[in-house]
């Protein structure tokens, strides 16, 4: 008898049937009985009965919060919530602390995170951003500019974070002659010699990398961790990458640092707030360069991370080894 299943989400989620796709959901009815109603807040007492036996939760985006009361009432049976999508922090630790096991589809939302960024650090070694708004000046000061960048033979790239995105990222890289340099407490010695990177502190990295990426966990000890202590010693044709998190930016700071020196760039997935104010300086840099979010999985990328959940319920109802659970400890150093 197959195990019984729900989809969590509201009615109104535009991302379920995005991340769960007609063929994603089609796998997920050959592997268990899945309930066709979405299951939130709204409908939870009307299914009640239906719900005792429910043993798997697929959500994503937009998970309803349910409180440990409602869990414990409606779903008494609940073994594991897979979640097609990255972080986890805002609902997890509810679950986990009833011994439900949870799931995150990370690993699949840090592939196109990690090919934006890696093509972001190839283009930026190259000069390409400020080549590109020169030449509107003039071929010769376009050119003239490109002498100060490397290329991609024997440059220095700093990476911050070595989760699983930025682990990602220096996988990727590993297909170019680049040297990485990394910062992040959380990794040990060993595992940065097996990755090949030189770990080592913020300071070091901003000055000496001519691209910094930032991968750093979204957590409160990283808010304001980047500020002019790390950007006012940037080289003066660096570039600093952010697809991680605005609010880890002082950014009153980086724009301190854009402005005194114009060569410098920065390209910004992300701010704090977001999107920026309109009357934000980022908007009046000519060398700051922004980008609506745009990093992670989008149009038929976000398939790929419902893909991933349910090889995750393939794997839990063979009993075999779960590849992305998440544990509370590992809440303390992931995005």
């Amino acid at each position: 008898m197959k195990k019984k299943a729900i989809l969590l989400a509201q009615i109104d989620n535009g991302y379920i049937d995005q991340v769960f796709d007609e063929q994603t959901q089609v796998r997920m009815q050959e592997l268990v009985e899945l309930n066709p109603v979405y299951m939130n807040e709204s409908n939870l007492e009307q299914h009640q009965e239906s719900l005792q036996d429910v043993e798997i939760a697929f959500s994503t985006w937009g998970i309803p919060k349910l409180t440990e009361e409602q869990i414990k009432q409606y779903l008494p049976n609940l073994k594991i919530v897979l979640y097609g999508a990255g972080s986890v922090q805002s609902f997890a630790r509810t679950y986990l602390g009833l011994d439900i096991q949870v799931v995150s589809s990370w690993a699949a939302n840090a592939v196109p995170v990690a090919e934006y960024t890696v093509a972001q650090i190839i283009l930026a070694s190259k000069g390409f951003y400020q080549a590109a708004r020169l030449y509107k000046v003039g071929y010769k000061e376009a050119k003239s500019i490109t002498k100060n960048y490397t290329g991609n033979y024997d440059n220095w790239v700093g990476i911050l974070g070595a989760g699983m995105i930025g682990k990602k990222v220096i996988e990727l890289l590993g297909n170019y002659n680049i040297n990485v340099k990394v910062f992040d407490p959380f990794l040990p010695e060993e595992k940065a010699v097996e990755l090949g990177v030189h770990k080592t502190d913020l300071v070091d990295i901003f000055s000496t990398c001519e691209t910094i990426s930032n991968h750093l966990a979204n957590l409160p000890t990283t808010v304001g961790i980047l500020n002019k202590e790390h950007f006012n010693c940037m080289l003066p044709h660096a570039t600093f990458i952010n697809t991680g998190r605005g609010a880890q930016v002082v950014e009153a700071d980086l724009i301190q640092a854009m402005r005194d020196e114009p060569l410098r760039t920065a390209l910004l997935d992300v701010t704090f707030p977001e999107p920026v104010q309109e009357d934000s300086e980022f908007l009046k840099l000519d060398n700051v360069i922004l980008t609506p979010h745009i990093a992670g999985s989008m149009n038929n990328e976000v398939s790929r991370m419902g893909l991933y959940a349910v090889d995750e319920c393939e794997r839990y109802l063979k009993g075999e080894k779960l590849l992305y659970g998440v544990t509370e400890q590992m809440l303390l150093s992931m995005a």
